[in-house]
């Protein structure tokens, strides 16, 4: 580890805690419906969708009506994009003349961006064309981002308002967020990233002659308009198959900087948006604590393991130049462009957050190094998150927390001036273990199955870390992967698309539910009994919440891959 490495770490977060507040009021006002820039030049384009859609922005909707025109839009944004990519051959803006996909493949890529997680089975430049990336990719990647952020947003009126029977209307929320959030701040983005040398064209791909003489075809296409998107709404999917380690999906120092802030910037600024509406600020800089500190402690222990040499080069006596090498860290799979900081921190926010873009192989890393992903993913990804979903994942663990404190002391919980009963917490556990339902569940299924075990590159520990850990990105809908895992298969494609649905689906319509369930209850005023939650007592408890249940959960799994692996590692056994 550098001081050099230190000081880009804490800038980045600097900067983020800087943007959250204004961002986050920002957010306060477009879902409270208050006067914004961006509201008055596209307020009539906004006007104009609900009477072409016969929506009345006025009339709010219960819960359960919430839940259902939720689902059935994802259901029409699956549909259609399946069908896009299965007859894109015969569709216009194809220069490169790319084949329809398989049907298995097409399912799962449609789930895939449905449920913002964005796992690719495929290349991208090699499978998809220019319209298959901009109608079908792109677009989901707006309307999921949104559809996230509107279900936090409801979320929170459940805990903000007082006596109500609705949480908000979803096509509003929808386009607003859209509208508004989603679609000025990507323009801006995009027009960054060009800036920074990324391309923005329809053009067909270039065919260039090496030094050597050997032809070489360089694709391009419309990659800073999706790139922006993908960050901001932390969906991840690569326009190239290299992702952010493509040098046209990332040239320059200052644009990958510039990415990684944008994949925290609105889960972040969404913590404030919670403080802003139920009137004290301060609750929402808790849950922002809360995610620093397990935010810095993923960085850390990802830098100091990938800053390490492998003990490995020198028991089994490879060359002093090799092991020189090693000695000032690990840089296997990198981005070589950027060093160890900036690539550990890199696969630390990306997991962190839904978001699933990498510039580095986190195959490569060390086990413990490669651990610190795994975990980000597997503890719901709440700190920061997806867009949205960091904000109801974290306040899952905030309802379990101040539930455990009810029962410390004898009294009925409270959070945010609401009474935490039986039915919440039912509803919050069941959100809770669908994910290790569908994680840990499929890893077993295709541990034993041929199918499963025919796509690992791998044996031993590493290969169980490989398929573990697309398992938990499918469910957490996070899209990144291990590597070393030949996923596109229809087992694979099935199996993994199911994941994301359980790990999307399942998980909201629990954590509404409970929105519907607090809306209705009265404003329960503070007293001398009540726990506070917007101190450090509760950050504490709050962090050790979703330390305690992701380490029972999952130690058992996480034992039989990284953690087994790195003790090999120093007994100078490699996988």
């Amino acid at each position: 580890m550098t001081l050099n490495g230190w000081v880009q770490i804490l800038v980045y977060f600097l900067l983020l805690t800087a943007l959250t507040r204004p961002l986050g009021g920002f957010l306060y006002r477009v879902f409270e419906g208050q006067a914004t820039l961006p509201g008055r030049l596209l307020g009539p384009l906004e006007r104009g969708f609900y009477k072409l859609a016969g929506v009345d922005p006025k009339a709010e909707q219960h819960w359960t009506s919430y839940v259902l025109a939720m689902l059935l839009f994802n259901l029409v944004c699956f549909v259609t994009l399946f069908f896009l990519q299965l007859y894109q051959n015969h569709l216009p803006l194809n220069p490169q003349g790319q084949s329809g996909l398989t049907p298995d493949l097409a399912f799962n890529t449609a789930i895939s961006f449905v449920t913002n997680t964005n796992w690719q089975a495929y290349g991208g430049e090699t499978t998809m064309s220019y319209l298959s990336q901009m109608l079908g990719l792109t677009v989901h990647n707006f309307v999921s981002a949104a559809t996230g952020i509107a279900l936090a947003v409801a979320l929170v009126r459940g805990f903000a308002r007082r006596s109500g029977k609705t949480i908000g209307n979803f096509w509003v929320d929808l386009t607003r967020c859209t509208l508004y959030v989603l679609l000025p701040l990507s323009i801006v983005a995009a027009l960054f990233l060009v800036w920074q040398g990324m391309p923005q064209n329809l053009n067909a791909y270039t065919d260039a002659a090496t030094l050597e003489g050997a032809k070489q075809t360089i694709a391009q296409g419309p990659v800073a308009s999706q790139v922006a998107i993908k960050m901001l709404g932390t969906n991840g999917g690569g326009f190239f198959n290299a992702n952010a380690a493509h040098p046209f999906e990332n040239p320059t120092a200052l644009s990958d900087f510039f990415q990684i802030l944008l994949i925290f910037a609105i889960p972040a600024a969404l913590t404030n948006l919670l403080g802003r509406m139920v009137k004290n600020e301060l609750q929402g800089w808790a849950v922002y604590s809360a995610m620093a500190v397990l935010f810095f402690a993923g960085v850390a222990t990802c830098y100091w393991a990938e800053s390490q040499g492998n003990p490995a080069f020198t028991s089994l006596g490879i060359d002093q130049q090799a092991s020189a090498l090693q000695a000032g860290g690990n840089m296997e799979g990198k981005e070589a462009r950027f060093g160890i900081a900036r690539s550990t921190l890199f696969a630390t926010i990306t997991t962190d957050a839904s978001c699933g873009a990498v510039n580095s192989m986190h195959d490569s890393y060390t086990p413990l190094g490669g651990m610190v992903p795994l975990v980000n993913i597997l503890l719901g990804e709440v700190v920061f998150g997806g867009v949205g979903a960091g904000l109801y994942g974290m306040l899952a663990f905030a309802i379990v927390a101040v539930f455990i404190a009810g029962l410390m002391v004898g009294r009925t919980p409270e959070y945010l001036g609401k009474k935490i009963e039986a039915k919440e917490v039912k509803m919050v556990m069941l959100a809770l273990l669908c994910l290790p339902l569908a994680n840990v569940g499929m890893t077993a299924l295709a541990a034993v199955l041929p199918q499963g075990l025919s796509g690992l590159s791998n044996a031993g520990p590493h290969g169980f870390s490989e398929l573990f850990y697309a398992y938990a990105s499918a469910t957490g809908n996070n899209g990144s992967a291990f590597g070393g895992l030949s996923a596109n298969t229809p087992f694979y494609n099935v199996t993994l698309a199911l994941s994301m649905m359980i790990g999307r689906f399942a998980f909201i319509v629990p954590m509404l539910a409970v929105a519907g369930s607090l809306v209705v209850k009265k404003h329960t005023p503070a007293s001398a009994g009540t726990f506070p939650t917007d101190g450090g007592l509760f950050i504490a408890l709050l962090v050790g919440v979703v330390i305690i249940v992701g380490g029972l959960t999952y130690f058992p799994a996480l034992a039989l891959g990284p953690i087994v692996e790195h003790f090999s590692m120093t007994a100078g056994n490699l996988y």
